[in-house]
């Protein structure tokens, strides 16, 4: 882990003329601390579809979507080494190497859609669309043993539709989709079962769609919180056990009955639905998806222990996932207006597909890996998970940091690798012995603060040092005192502290008398 650069002051010297040191124009803009991952994505398979779900259990990453085949890192598509995947494929967390753990998962709309392993890590739950998980019958959920990757024999519920969110504790498993039945029972888009297929007397009735033009309810995510006794759920609804006037999208509910116990009102406005939930033991964190004008598109932190926000940002571009981890939230999303939300940027013409965000104060620190929108929908990234202090990401798209990527990456803790770019250099004389130097600052992914280095005839001259982001790169100068009517070569070049672009120039200016 790199610790990146905290709030600062621009230090520069004290011949520099021109810009003054002014905050950046939206919001903050200022980092708060927190230590993130590289924006470096590293060596990674890719598939040749839409990867709806990912999962991390005993140093295997699994993988579900919609997808035929998985090919290696950086080959095109219908590369002769691609492997046949239906659907749900693993891979070594450490490596990254394709595992052959490969059940197929076909029937119904031929899809996985979530994963979740159990507390103990033995078996690797699956919710989607599908009638068969490798040889045997399934009606949309199944359950791997992660030992030797044989589908489980005493997990085989039937649910009657989509099975979209799942969370696993010791002795429940709860789902969330578009169902109505389970086991034969009415069951309205969120059940609870034994580890065995039980079903458990859990009940609660989803009604209502947040969606506009959407009749059909659905619960897209929960996450539960088994010392508290209560399940969080979140989708697009708008009543729960009949209650409409306070329940909007999301909902805290005893789980163990199913009865309403938390309404989060105001939270969720019309129009918006919940796509993402986590917590993790102290607080919970969810993403949101809007249609139309007015909506929340953003994320949000509460506290468990009594169901308080502790903050909301207002970032528009729909977050798919959200994912906690040592005290950065990271989000998958096509953030394009953030311009609330300190560190954030305005509505330029850019969507923005990764976040990470200070849990303290939701402030957008400077790491900026980003995809393109990709096939499907073209939402871009949907999908998160840590592994052993990496974070997988998948979706529909098709490149990463501009270089050609399908379906899957991952970002790591080592070494930052990239350089800033390094920006060109004007320079002239306005006065007998005055050169004057400008470049406009330059920006990198991971760093909010770069360190321009000055050369004078090949010799180092002077550092300065400012905060930029690639939406706003503030113009720079610089003033050189020289003997009058002398001829000098000035070049540039900037470093991130651990990387250094290549030198520009070298521009050759003449001193006036």
């Amino acid at each position: 882990m790199r610790r990146k650069n905290r709030p600062v002051h621009l230090v520069l010297a004290a011949a520099v003329l021109g810009t003054a040191a002014t905050a950046l124009a939206a919001g903050s803009a200022l980092a708060t601390g927190e230590p993130t991952l590289t924006a470096d994505p590293l060596p990674t398979w890719q598939t040749d579809g839409i990867v709806w779900a990912l999962a991390y259990a005993k140093g295997v990453v699994y993988v579900g979507g919609r997808f035929d085949h998985i090919r290696p890192p950086g080959a095109p598509p219908g590369n002769g080494r691609q492997l046949a995947r239906r659907n749900f494929a693993a891979f070594d967390a450490r490596t990254g190497q394709p595992l052959p753990c490969a059940p197929a998962f076909s029937g119904g709309a031929n899809q996985v859609r979530a994963l979740k392993p159990s507390p103990d890590g033995a078996l690797l739950y699956i919710g989607g669309s599908f009638g068969k998980a490798g040889s045997a019958g399934r009606s949309n959920t199944a359950a791997l043993r992660t030992a030797d990757c044989a589908v489980d024999n005493a997990w085989k519920p039937k649910v009657s539709s989509t099975v979209r969110a799942l969370d696993v504790t010791d002795d429940t498993v709860y789902l969330g989709g578009q169902f109505t039945t389970v086991q034969g029972q009415t069951r309205e888009r969120v059940a609870a079962l034994r580890p065995n297929g039980t079903l458990l007397p859990f009940k609660a009735t989803i009604r209502g769609s947040s969606v506009p033009n959407d009749t059909t309810p659905g619960v897209n995510a929960l996450t539960a919180i088994p010392k508290l006794g209560e399940l969080i759920i979140g989708g697009r609804f708008t009543s729960v056990n009949g209650t409409r006037s306070s329940v909007h999208a999301l909902a805290g509910l005893d789980a163990t009955t199913g009865r309403v116990v938390n309404t989060f009102t105001g939270w969720i406005p019309r129009r918006s639905a919940v796509k993402a939930l986590t917590n993790d033991g102290t607080n919970f964190y969810l993403g949101a998806e809007g249609t139309g004008g007015g909506v929340f598109d953003g994320r949000i932190a509460g506290r468990l222990s009594d169901g308080a926000m502790l903050w909301k940002d207002t970032c528009l571009g729909a977050t798919q996932a959200v994912l906690p981890y040592k005290g950065v939230l990271y989000s998958a999303s096509h953030a394009h207006d953030c311009h609330d939300t300190p560190g954030g940027f305005p509505d330029i013409n850019n969507r923005q597909h990764f976040l990470a965000q200070s849990i303290a104060d939701k402030t957008i620190l400077p790491w900026f890996p980003d995809t393109n929108d990709g096939i499907g929908e073209q939402i871009g990234p949907r999908a998160l998970t840590m592994a052993d202090g990496v974070l997988w990401a998948g979706g529909g798209f098709t490149t990463v940091n501009e270089a050609p990527q399908q379906g899957l990456t991952r970002f790591g803790a080592g070494a930052d690798t990239n350089a800033p770019q390094v920006p060109l250099m004007s320079g002239a004389s306005g006065a007998p012995g005055r050169i004057t130097l400008k470049w406009k600052a330059s920006w990198d992914r991971d760093n909010g603060v770069l360190t321009y280095r000055i050369y004078r005839d090949g010799r180092h001259l002077t550092s300065l040092t400012r905060e930029s982001r690639y939406w706003n790169r503030p113009d720079m100068s610089f003033t050189d005192t020289v003997r009058p009517g002398s001829t000098h070569r000035y070049s540039l070049d900037v470093t991130d502290g651990t990387n250094v672009s290549g030198r520009n120039g070298p521009v050759k200016v003449t001193a006036g008398k």
